[in-house]
């Protein structure tokens, strides 16, 4: 099938795979871990600062971890990584197991699992383009990874319920940890020759500055991180007043917020379908422009219904706009920038998506304890249309700019 075009490749599909798996570990875990905190402590606050602290270190540290994998063999550092992720999944499932439930290491383990994810996903994203020869298919791998990824959303939390109420907590976490067994052993079947630069004579610190400096002469690349940026701060951190729509506003239970999840997780799965079989990469600009235009139409719709079936159908249409505009950017990001600035780039967008959200979340908190929660997913809504005009601007200006421009050169 076109669909699934890159699994032609041997090294993504095993890629594939083993991700599958690792991300369903994942779910699960953090689905344990949220029903643990929440069932010791009581405390919607400890519940915030786990999430702050598994993802803070992404808005900090993910630059850094861009200029330390251009620098070496970023096959290598993604073993290494991964390595590292199953010992804290190990640590977290000893402790579990034997009953020791210091809120305190949760939380430390938790920032261990941000600090090696700041370093993973910025090195499995600048990964991808070796996994496919053609760089025509960099849409599809991209779009079947954020498929998987999606799936396990979905699937994660209604697995982890599952265990939960038969086989116990420690068993999401000692599965999160078998997890990774698959993934290791995929790694290890792989063949990439990744040949890293010549061992660079700048310190790590002058290259950070250099792929600062990259970005922002990139003009078409910073203003869609720009526009990543502004959706992870206003509009993407929604999500965290869904238990307080799902439960107070809809009068439901843990099993319409499951709804609201799982319609999400559907809109997420149908646009990953569609840019699974996109072709044409010279639309990613005009897909970032309609799915964020889509996204925030969805959460206004959200915001406005009264039934349950339309807050569905709005979140449908915000999980369509949000996968949508998150991997077309990725995308554009992952087959226009420069080879020896690619890691460093992406970490960008990593630091955009994953480190501006806990950001966000907290801000949307925030505004929840002085406003109506329809007030303020309808905010979000009505800054995310503000924020995709000011781009379209910004585009529409800088075409106008560039024509001027040629036409001057061209009467000289």
């Amino acid at each position: 099938m076109d669909a699934f075009r890159s699994f032609k490749y041997k090294n993504f599909k095993l890629f594939f795979y083993g991700q599958s798996i690792s991300l369903l570990g994942t779910w699960i875990q953090k689905t344990a871990v949220v029903w643990l905190v929440y069932r010791l402590t009581g405390s919607a606050l400890l519940l915030g600062i786990v999430s702050f602290v598994s993802l803070i270190p992404s808005l900090l540290l993910s630059p850094y971890a861009g200029s330390y994998i251009d620098r070496h063999d970023r096959f290598k550092v993604m073993k290494n990584t991964q390595k590292l992720a199953m010992l804290q999944a190990g640590l977290l499932a000893g402790l579990i197991y034997f009953q020791v439930y210091n809120i305190s290491i949760i939380i430390a383990l938790s920032l261990l699992q941000g600090i090696i994810n700041a370093f993973d996903v910025t090195c499995r994203q600048s990964l991808m383009v070796e996994l496919v020869d053609d760089k025509a298919d960099l849409p599809n791998a991209i779009a079947l990874n954020s498929t998987i990824t999606n799936l396990a959303r979905v699937a994660g939390p209604a697995i982890a319920g599952i265990i939960l109420s038969t086989l116990g907590e420690d068993f999401c976490f000692i599965s999160n940890f078998f997890s990774f067994v698959p993934v290791l052993i995929c790694l290890y079947l792989m063949k990439i020759n990744i040949h890293p630069s010549a061992k660079s004579q700048k310190d790590i610190w002058h290259e950070l500055k250099e792929g600062l400096e990259y970005v922002i002469s990139e003009k078409q690349i910073v203003s869609l991180i720009v526009l990543l940026s502004a959706s992870s701060l206003f509009v993407i951190p929604f999500t965290t007043l869904m238990p307080v729509f799902a439960k107070d506003l809809f009068n439901g239970t843990s099993g319409t917020f499951s709804l609201f999840e799982s319609a999400i997780g559907l809109g997420s799965l149908i646009s990953a379908v569609y840019l699974a079989r996109l072709k044409n990469i010279n639309k990613l600009t005009q897909i970032t422009i309609v799915a964020s235009v889509l996204f925030g139409a969805g959460v206004l719709i959200l915001a406005v219904s009264n039934h349950l079936p339309l807050a569905l159908v709005g979140m449908v249409i915000s999980g369509v706009g949000m996968m949508a505009q998150t991997s077309s950017i990725n995308t554009y990001i992952q087959t226009h920038a420069a080879p020896a600035m690619r890691a460093r780039t992406i970490s960008y967008y990593v630091m955009a998506y994953l480190g501006i959200t806990p950001i966000g979340s907290l801000l949307i908190g925030f505004l929840a304890e002085y406003l109506k929660p329809r007030e303020v997913v309808a905010l979000e809504g009505i800054l995310g249309m503000i924020t995709i005009a000011a781009y379209v601007f910004y585009q529409k200006q800088a075409k106008e700019n560039s024509g001027s421009n040629k036409a001057i050169l061209k009467a000289a």
